[in-house]
């Protein structure tokens, strides 16, 4: 299982965010729905060692900071992964940057977690039908703005958030 360093969304950007999954679970159109708590992941790893976490908590003074949640992507063939693409503000890409930078010691990124490779979004749905895509699209409805408020380490092997900050 992946373990991970994310951000996480102030109360009321996290509440329409699981406004949106409640309605596309009412809905039947995600085959898994998303799990947990809405975030955005910065890093992927095989394994991500406690010791970044003391690195990584000057970050959180970097916080709260504001975000869009810009128009649906899809991840996948076959079993579709619907999400929202975060819009990638200077501010957010050096935050990225910058966690990245001081984890390094600590893990070893997921290709796609890497700065320049990294696509900052949302999940709301796993395994969408591809005939049901355009109906859950809208459901998604349209952009909306709000904030990041904390990072976490997620260790996904024992399913255990580490706030930090």
């Amino acid at each position: 299982m992946a373990h991970s360093l994310e951000l996480l969304f102030e109360p009321d950007t996290e509440a329409a965010i699981r406004g949106i999954w409640d309605k596309l679970a009412a809905a039947q159109l995600a085959g898994r729905a998303a799990a947990g708590r809405p975030h955005v992941t910065l890093i992927a790893a095989e394994h991500i060692e406690p010791a970044v976490d003391q690195q990584l908590t000057p970050i959180t003074g970097q916080l709260p900071l504001p975000c869009a949640i810009g128009a649906p992507v899809i991840f996948g063939r076959g079993t579709l992964v619907l999400a929202r693409l975060v819009v990638p503000t200077r501010e957010l890409l050096d935050l990225h940057a910058e966690v990245h930078r001081l984890s390094s010691g600590h893990l070893t990124p997921m290709p796609n977690s890497r700065p320049g490779q990294w696509t900052a979004h949302v999940t709301l749905a796993r395994r969408v039908p591809e005939s049901q895509l355009g109906r859950a699209v809208r459901i998604a409805g349209p952009p909306m703005v709000g904030s990041f408020a904390g990072l976490r380490r997620w260790d996904g092997d024992q399913r255990v958030e580490y706030p930090l900050g």
